[in-house]
């Protein structure tokens, strides 16, 4: 095999593997819930008999050794003679974590470990289990075999034949060998003939010289590449099985056997010879001719280097579309109004198709939490239940990659600080499992995500009191705080309620990083929280980061681009509204005092204007002073020089519509007042 062979097949596999690991953290978590569900169990073994698979066929023996391990715990499940409970979970996923860092030591070229020799020992210890230990529902499932689709489908195939040819007696009278009664052993030669002989009559079998008859209607003759006396049917006479059951060139559901793969030693398929036919299983098959897999060759595979070059493109045709508006405004005639239009349509439908390729469901990132939760409630002495809604909501795959850890320590938090002892919960007179829901739903061109416990909640006098203790705040600043005020405290850097510092929290840092990821998504966070019965904490992130839309405003003779994801309002100052509050100029409103900027002295231009727009960010409002709105446009905010990149308060710039370069600018910096280029507006406190 060649380097860039091997290389690319390496490159295949750990996306592919990486994909099945990635699903199977979630469904361990609920194969530990629901130990007797077959079908999740038999999915969370056939992911580990795939990583197996592909890992051998590339010599990663310590991954395959683990993985068969794995696959002989989850096997004795399957064959019901093991209850699996949280000491084999524990294994389980302590070998799932094992397996993600030799993928990631194959990513780097690096030497694979073996497994721990505890940890195997641990797959392997629960080899001899007494059944008699196995509560009763699993005892009494045992009396049937463990299902697999492959014999599904097999039998489905038989159940096909005899309804074919009528023989209900043969139904009754199909052969068992004792050699293949038990386990999972396939059937051999002599038991294959057998089972022919009973479908198609003694030397009545494709092969033979007399054509079969189904339905009596005559089939061409299968030809006899092999004596009478051969004990495997090969490639052509099964092909001619396939034919005498569903026609010339058909295969199950009525596919063409040019479009589905066919098996090329039906013979080697293992059969479970005490498994009984379900005759019901052929009409289901029939009925349903799209298999599983079928849904995977229709997608591909594309590098994102790729997408965000086209990405970038149709960005370009946006400004070109913004260009051609304002030209068409000027008076060009109707052919000419009539070609933007067709313009305008083209490039919002390319837009969108492209910002689809970028979408991802955020059901990918949820599937991560339940591991993060199970193992941080059993580490707490905690009985929590996580319940997640939305996964599948689209978003721009940045975003999704960008809300990891936001979302992480979010968990953490109710986990921690929401959820209340099992003791404690049984005074309150409470469930003794707590729940914390994660859902995300798409209003607009925005994403809320939400994060809500039925924990104690949050009080706000105890928020205050904290506050002054830390000396964020004086006792008469922390006094003015309305109860919304007091739960944004806990986004404050140093921030915590816990009087003891411990490796899960403690250090008021996790909630400083929830924000301040999020405002540089350009998004928002809202808190509601009710004592005694839980928290809810809301995330406002924009749908894609690829295209902007943007608020143009002027400040004296400069254009500057706001967000529009974080503008509230806009509303024009009048007399006696603006006041001095602990050294900020602030303008009261709705009830409130809103601080004060002063763009246009940032922008070195003549004293700014009257309007102010009212930007939301993180859980803060700031007024941003301006001399005229000009209204909205769709932008693509290109990176500016080395030499500017880390100009304060601007994020990059784009070209308007008729030409002109203008600032968008970085909000996030507007979220803190200290900035010594944020200065107080002039002229008018």
């Amino acid at each position: 095999m060649s380097v860039e062979l091997d290389s690319e097949l390496v490159n295949v596999f750990l996306v592919e593997a990486g994909e099945l690991l990635d699903r199977l953290g979630e469904q361990l978590v609920e194969l530990e819930t629901q130990p007797s569900d077959t079908e999740l169990l038999n999915a969370v073994f056939r992911a580990f008999h795939t990583v197996k698979g592909g890992a051998g066929f590339l010599g990663f023996d310590p991954m395959v050794a683990l993985c068969h391990r794995a696959e002989d715990l989850l096997n004795q499940a399957r064959n019901h003679t093991l209850l699996l409970n949280s000491a084999h979970m524990d294994a389980l996923l302590e070998s799932l974590d094992l397996l993600n860092d030799m993928m990631r030591a194959c990513d780097a070229g690096e030497t694979l470990r073996e497994a721990p020799a505890s940890l195997l020992r641990r797959l392997e210890a629960q080899q001899d289990v007494d059944a008699v230990n196995v509560p009763e529902a699993v005892a009494a499932a045992a009396a049937g075999p463990c299902v697999d689709p492959i014999d599904d489908e097999f039998e489905a195939l038989i159940a096909v034949a005899r309804a074919g040819r009528g023989h209900d007696a043969a139904v009754a009278h199909v052969p068992t060998a004792p050699a293949a009664a038990t386990g999972e052993a396939p059937i051999g030669d002599d038991e294959f003939e057998a089972l022919l002989d009973s479908l198609y009559g003694a030397g009545g079998a494709p092969g033979t010289v007399d054509a079969v008859v189904v339905n009596a209607a005559p089939t061409p003759v299968a030809p006899a590449a092999k004596a009478a006396s051969s004990t495997a049917i090969d490639d052509d006479e099964f092909e001619a099985m396939l034919d005498a059951l569903h026609g010339t060139g058909k295969g199950p559901g009525g596919a063409t056997l040019a479009a589905m793969p066919v098996p090329v030693a039906a013979a080697a398929v293992p059969v479970d010879a005490a498994m009984p036919v379900r005759a019901a299983a052929a009409p289901a098959a029939a009925a349903n001719p799209s298999r599983p897999g079928a849904t995977a060759e229709s997608t591909v595979r594309v590098d994102t280097a790729r997408l965000d070059g086209l990405v970038n493109a149709a960005g370009e045709l946006v400004l070109v579309r913004n260009r051609l508006t304002m030209l068409a405004g000027d008076g060009q005639g109707e052919a000419m109004n009539r070609a933007v239009a067709e313009l305008e349509r083209v490039a919002a439908d390319l837009q969108n198709a492209v910002l689809r390729m970028r979408m991802q469901p955020i059901g990918k990132l949820f599937q991560r939490f339940p591991r993060i939760v199970r193992d941080l409630a059993r580490q707490l002495g905690k009985d929590i239940e996580l319940k997640t809604e939305g996964e599948e909501t689209d978003l721009d795959r940045t975003v999704v990659e960008a809300l990891a850890d936001p979302l992480i320590h979010l968990l953490r938090n109710a986990v921690d600080h929401g959820i209340e002892d099992p003791a404690d919960r049984a005074r309150f007179k409470k469930r003794t499992q707590g729940t914390v829901r994660l859902a995300a739903a798409q209003v607009g061109d925005r994403i809320i995500i939400t994060v809500a416990d039925d924990g104690r909640g949050m009080d706000p006098e105890v928020l205050r009191r904290k506050a002054v203790e830390k000396g964020l705040l004086d006792e008469e600043q922390a006094a003015r705080l309305d109860t919304t005020e007091c739960f944004e405290l806990i986004f404050r850097p140093g921030f915590s309620t816990r009087a003891e510092v411990s490796d899960i929290s403690g250090r008021g840092v996790g909630m400083d990083v929830v924000k301040t990821k999020i405002v540089e998504l350009g998004g928002t966070l809202a808190i509601d929280s009710v004592a005694g019965q839980g928290s809810e904490i809301r995330l406002s992130v924009p749908l894609t980061l690829a295209i902007l839309r943007v608020l143009m405003v002027r400040v004296g003779n400069r254009r500057l681009a706001l967000p529009l994801s974080n503008i509230a309002e806009v509303f024009e100052l009048t007399a006696g509204q603006v006041s001095v509050v602990d050294g900020r100029v602030v303008a009261s409103h709705r009830g409130r005092a809103l601080p004060l900027c002063d763009l246009a002295q940032w922008a070195n231009a003549p004293v700014g204007g009257r309007h102010v727009v009212v930007v939301h960010i993180g859980s803060q409002r700031v007024g941003c002073l301006v001399d005229d709105v000009l209204g909205r446009e769709d932008v693509m905010a290109k990176p500016l020089g080395s030499l500017l990149k880390d100009v304060p308060g601007i994020a990059g710039a784009t070209i308007t519509g008729d030409g002109a370069i203008a600032l968008v600018l970085d909000l996030s910096s507007l979220a803190d007042g200290s900035q010594s280029w944020l200065p107080a507006p002039r002229g008018l406190a």
